[in-house]
């Protein structure tokens, strides 16, 4: 896919078709009917991840591929019908996309095998047709590209067991949600850093806090939309756009969307440049509250846990999290708190994790402290 023209072109028949499409494919009676009259999507999301550009040191990712197959084992929280969406928000040229199978059955898209991409763009399947996924089961998507891709937008570490032309890898490309029809439960998009990530827990055990939260509410479904090395309010070559400028993809146009919870914060003040004035923290959280109301969703904010084994951890910033803390829990900025810092700090040394829940570096914590991070979210909060 090296010219333009062709690919323009491209795009334009496969966009008039799925026009065309459009009214008598399934896919299309996705919408029910409100009291009201108004179309209400059933469609909620189940699992989901963010995506940033690939760097020089990401090969697969920056050379992208030709004929390339990539499989994704992706974990629903809640279960039903099931279709898919692919994002490529970061990308430069058109990329088709299929054939493709989920759980082992064909996916369509506007009752074809193959759709194109646009850049910075995204793609949803029709349903598929035979699959009912049970809530908390794994989910094994096969994505064929024809390519040449080009670079190709990405999730880099899921902690969980992918691979790329047989390959294994813990990276998930252009796949971006997988949505579903039976949430009963409150829907939730967490938008977080390498803790919500699952920084700290090992890979393909679902031990992530946002894992373990989803399996204490049954029929709910949790959306971790957590980047390694993400801050509230810069932008990073490597770790992505920060929360304020990745929240309207990221987070607002997730289908069935109730609930946002934000644990953004930690990077802002360790990673260079640190952020040392409280004030521009909490306005960018107002930011992101305001966002999510005017959307009709419920925001639910996190305190900044303890980082003070950390190699970058001074008193200074100690100074400044203990103040952002304070006025996250006080100051009505958010619908609800969660109190992650009361959740794992150690109560002889509050700079500090409890040792029982650290990963060994002094800020991640490990399954266990995952643990107690879930159990700190309210489900009353939620709703």
């Amino acid at each position: 896919m090296t010219g333009r023209g062709p690919a323009r072109r491209g795009v334009l028949t496969a966009a008039a078709s799925l026009a065309a499409v459009a009214a008598t494919a399934p896919g299309a009676q996705a919408a029910e009917r409100s009291g009201g009259g108004a179309a209400r999507s059933r469609w909620t999301t189940s699992w989901a991840t963010a995506q940033t550009a690939p760097t020089a040191t990401d090969t697969v990712a920056s050379a992208g591929l030709t004929d390339g197959t990539c499989v994704a084992n992706v974990r629903l929280s809640a279960g039903g019908n099931v279709r898919l969406r692919y994002a490529h928000a970061f990308g430069t040229v058109p990329v088709l996309v299929g054939p493709v199978t989920a759980g082992g059955l064909p996916v369509t898209f506007g009752g074809r095998r193959q759709a194109w991409l646009a850049a910075g763009s995204s793609l949803t399947s029709d349903a598929v047709a035979g699959l009912r996924a049970p809530q908390a089961s794994r989910l094994t998507v096969e994505t064929r590209l024809p390519g040449p891709t080009g670079p190709l937008s990405f999730h880099r570490n899921t902690h969980a067991s992918h691979s790329v032309d047989g390959e294994r890898t813990t990276s998930v490309f252009l796949l971006a949600g997988v949505d579903v029809t039976g949430a009963h439960g409150p829907v939730i998009a967490v938008l977080g850093d390498s803790i919500t990530e699952g920084v700290g827990t090992p890979d393909d055990a679902d031990l992530r806090w946002p894992d373990q939260l989803a399996r204490r509410l049954p029929g709910s479904a949790v959306a971790n939309l957590g980047i390694s090395g993400n801050r509230l309010l810069l932008d990073d070559a490597r770790f992505g756009p920060g929360g304020q400028s990745r929240f309207d993809r990221d987070v607002l146009s997730l289908p069935g969307l109730r609930t946002v919870l934000v644990h953004l914060g930690v990077n802002d003040l360790q990673q260079p440049p640190s952020q040392t004035d409280p004030a521009l923290v909490l306005a960018g959280y107002r930011q992101l509250v305001l966002r999510a109301r005017n959307a009709g969703l419920r925001t639910v904010g996190a305190t900044i846990a303890p980082f003070g084994g950390w190699t970058r951890w001074t008193p200074e910033l100690e100074a400044v999290r203990q103040r952002i803390n304070a006025a996250v829990r006080t100051g009505r900025i958010f619908d609800a708190v969660v109190d992650f810092d009361a959740a794992l700090r150690d109560a002889r040394n509050p700079a500090r994790l409890l040792p029982a829940y650290d990963s060994g570096d002094g800020l991640h914590p490990n399954p266990s402290g995952h643990a107690a991070l879930a159990a700190a979210v309210d489900r009353r909060d939620l709703l």
